[in-house]
C-alpha cells in the first residue's frame, strides 16, 4: 500500500469515528433506533478541530493509535461549553451530547450481549429507556434527558466521558427496573452478601424458601463469617479511601473463611467448596431480591418437567409413590385450571368492553390473537386493525392486567382442586400445615407461568418463549370461540 493511499484510508477511519460527535443516535416516534446528523454541530466541530475533522496529516501523525484523541477533544469542548458565548457553548454541548448517545448504545449492546439471550430481551429493548435526546440545540423547557444529566455530572479530574456514561447508563433507574422486570438484578454476588444481614437471611431462608432451622443457621455462619474476613477487609479499604467494585475473594480470604467456619462447625472445607457455598448463597438472595422488587425470577416449562422439581409443591408428602401419583394427578389439574382462568378472564373482560360503545370487545379479542398467537408487534397490530398507533393496542389489552386476573383467578381454582387432592395423601391433623405449603407453593409455580407469559409484553418484540405454556392454551382458548376473530 503506497503512502498517500495508506493516509487516505487512515483518514475514513478518523472521520468515522470523528462523526459521533456531530450524529446523534435517537429514537425515532415509532421506537425505532435512528441516526440524525446535526449539522450545525458537524460546522462547529470542523471549525474547532479542522485537522481532525479533514484528517491533516500533522494530526494523523500525532494520532499514533489510529483514534480520534477523545480526551483532548472533550477536555476542549466541555470548556467552551461552560465558558463560550451562548451560541458556541450549546454547540460545543451538542457535540459532546452526540458523543454520549454513541455511548449509550454502546452500554446496552453490552448488556444485551452479556445477558439478553438467557432473559429475553435486545438492544432495541433497552434503547428507549436511556435515549431520550431529541437533538435540538437550545434545552426544551426544564425536562432533562439522560444525556444532559450525564454531561452536567461529568467531571473530567474523576473519569473519562466514556466510563461515566457508562456508569450513569447502569445506574439509571427506569432501565434497571426493565432488567428487574427480565430477571437481570446488576449487584455483584460480593456486594450483595455484604449488605445482607445474618438477621434478614434467616427471614428471608424462612419465609421464602422455607427452609429447616439448620439450613438456615449453616447459612447464617457462612455469611458471618464471608463478613469477618471479606467485608472486614473491605470497609478497611474504603476508610483508606481505596473504592471500586466488589472483586471475587482471593484464596486467602476463602481459606481464612474455611477457617472460621471450621471452629465454629468443626467441619473441614477446601477453599472451592467455600467459593461454591458462597455463590449458591449469593444466587438465593439475588433470586429474592429480584421477587421482591416485582422482577421475573428463571422459569422452566412445565411441559418438560421432572417429579423433582417440583419438590416445593410436595413437601409435605412423605412418600416418593405417593408424590409420583399426586403429580400425575396435579399436572391435568393444572391445565385444567390455566383453561379455565383464561376462558373467565377473556369473557369477563369481553362482556365489561360489550357494554361500551364501538366493538371494542372485538377488536380486543383480535389484538389478544394477532399478539400472542400470530407473535406481531403492537405497532403491526396498530396497522392491521386501523388504530392510531401502539399506545392504542396497549391501553385497548391491558395486557398486565390481564395477566394479573388470571393469575388470581388460577390460584383460586387450582387450590380447590389441589387441596382435594392431598386429602387423600396426608393425615387430618396436618391438612392445615399442608394447605398453607401448598398455597405457597402453587402461588410460587402460577407466577412462574405468569412472569414467562409477561416476558413478551415487556420486551415489546416477536414472542421468543414458541412454547409458553400461557400462550398455547390461550390462543386454544381463542380458537374455540365462536367470535369472528
Amino acid at each position: 500500500m503506497s503512502g498517500d493511499t495508506a493516509v487516505d484510508g487512515l483518514v475514513q477511519i478518523l472521520m468515522g469515528v470523528a462523526s459521533r460527535y456531530w450524529q446523534l443516535v435517537k429514537i425515532d416516534g415509532a421506537g425505532r433506533r435512528q441516526v440524525q446528523e446535526i449539522s450545525p454541530a458537524k460546522a462547529f466541530f470542523v471549525d474547532v478541530f479542522p485537522a481532525i475533522a479533514y484528517g491533516g496529516q500533522n494530526a494523523i501523525a500525532d494520532n499514533t493509535d489510529r483514534h480520534v484523541p477523545d480526551a483532548e477533544i472533550q477536555l476542549q469542548l466541555l470548556q467552551l461549553s461552560r465558558d463560550a458565548p451562548t451560541d458556541r457553548y450549546l454547540l460545543a454541548q451538542r457535540c459532546l451530547l452526540c458523543f454520549i448517545s454513541w455511548q449509550i448504545e454502546q452500554v446496552c449492546l453490552q448488556l444485551a450481549a452479556n445477558f439478553g439471550s438467557v432473559h429475553g430481551f435486545g438492544c432495541a429493548d433497552l434503547l428507549p429507556y436511556v435515549l431520550d435526546d431529541d437533538g435540538r440545540l437550545q434545552p426544551h423547557g426544564t425536562y432533562q434527558s439522560l444525556s444532559q444529566k450525564i454531561l452536567q455530572s461529568f467531571d473530567p479530574q474523576q473519569s473519562s466521558l466514556t466510563t461515566w456514561t457508562t456508569t450513569r447508563v447502569k445506574h439509571d433507574a427506569a432501565l434497571n427496573q426493565f432488567l428487574l422486570e427480565c430477571g437481570v438484578y446488576m449487584v455483584s454476588d460480593w456486594a450483595i452478601l455484604n449488605d445482607t444481614r445474618p438477621q434478614q437471611l434467616e427471614r428471608i431462608f424462612r419465609e421464602f424458601y422455607a427452609l429447616t432451622p439448620p439450613e438456615i443457621q449453616q447459612a447464617q455462619q457462612l455469611l458471618e463469617s464471608y463478613h469477618a474476613i471479606y467485608r472486614t477487609a473491605r470497609l478497611q479499604q474504603r476508610s483508606l479511601s481505596i473504592g471500586g467494585k466488589c472483586t471475587t475473594p482471593t484464596t486467602q480470604q476463602l481459606q481464612e473463611i474455611a477457617t472460621l467456619l471450621q471452629s465454629q462447625t468443626s467441619q473441614t472445607l477446601k477453599s472451592e467448596t467455600v467459593m461454591t457455598q458462597l455463590q449458591k448463597l449469593a444466587t438465593q438472595l439475588r433470586e429474592y431480591r429480584i421477587h421482591v422488587r416485582g422482577g421475573s425470577l428463571p422459569t422452566k416449562s412445565l411441559d418438560a418437567i421432572t417429579v423433582d422439581e417440583y419438590t416445593d409443591t410436595t413437601k409435605a408428602l412423605d412418600n416418593e409413590d405417593e408424590q409420583t401419583e399426586f403429580l400425575q394427578l396435579y399436572r391435568p389439574q393444572f391445565l385444567a385450571c390455566l383453561e379455565q382462568a383464561l376462558a373467565v378472564v377473556t369473557q369477563s373482560r369481553v362482556n365489561r368492553l360489550q357494554r361500551k360503545k364501538g366493538e371494542k370487545a372485538k377488536k380486543f379479542l383480535q389484538a389478544l390473537k394477532l399478539f400472542h398467537c400470530q407473535n406481531l408487534r403492537m405497532t403491526e397490530i396498530a396497522e392491521s386493525m386501523g388504530l392510531r398507533a401502539q399506545d392504542a393496542v396497549t391501553r385497548l389489552l391491558k395486557l398486565k392486567e390481564f395477566r394479573a386476573d388470571v393469575r388470581q383467578q388460577l390460584l383460586l381454582l387450582l387450590c380447590d382442586r389441589v387441596l382435594d387432592l392431598a386429602k387423600n395423601y396426608s393425615y387430618p391433623d396436618r391438612l392445615i400445615t399442608l394447605e398453607q405449603q401448598i398455597k405457597l407453593a402453587l402461588d410460587e409455580q402460577i407466577t412462574q407461568v405468569i412472569k414467562e407469559a409477561g416476558n413478551q409484553s415487556q420486551t415489546a418484540k416477536i414472542n421468543t418463549i414458541e412454547n409458553g405454556l400461557f400462550r398455547e392454551r390461550l390462543c386454544r382458548y381463542l380458537d374455540s370461540l365462536n367470535e369472528e376473530i
